[in-house]
């Protein structure tokens, strides 16, 4: 089974066999890709709410690898929808590829190349250059933004 997020929607994916996604997915979407959307739910295409604590489950991997900040509400959703599916999740995030990673999630790509490597994130103090492992609201020590920097 294929879980669609909105870029295959948007990119006119042509899905070979069971599809499905969720409810969240079609708010994201307008035009023709909302009418796609349509069709496919006409046609068959599964609707699937996830469970609330493997959507929890994929928030904490999320914090864990500092992908959090990265991620929508929907994107949490799709990831915690394929988990539980055993479906393979179409899509071009980033993000959404490194948590799957750690979730062992199938990814199929659309337009874009994924992902080489799996990441935990670093982070850094605008202002003083202060580096964390975990993202804060601001930098505890002079209260600047923090920003996610690639690990070394």
């Amino acid at each position: 089974m294929e879980l669609l997020d909105a870029s295959a929607f948007i990119h006119e994916y042509d899905a070979d066999g069971d599809i499905a996604t969720i409810p969240a997915v079609e708010a994201e979407l307008d035009g023709e890709s909302a009418y796609r959307f349509d069709a496919l739910e006409g046609g068959g295409m599964y609707i699937h709410v996830p469970e609330e604590a493997v959507v929890e489950r994929v928030e904490r991997t999320a914090r864990e690898s500092g992908d959090a900040a990265e991620l929508s509400t929907t994107d949490v959703r799709l990831l915690a929808a394929a988990f539980e599916l055993d479906a393979r999740l179409v899509t071009d995030d980033y993000a959404m590829q490194n948590v799957a990673e750690r979730l062992d999630v199938r990814i199929e790509l659309i337009a874009r190349e994924g992902i080489t490597e799996e990441r935990d994130w670093d982070f850094q103090c605008a202002g003083c250059g202060r580096e964390f492992d975990e993202n804060k609201e601001r930098c505890p020590i002079c209260g600047s933004d923090l920003a996610r920097k690639n690990p070394s």
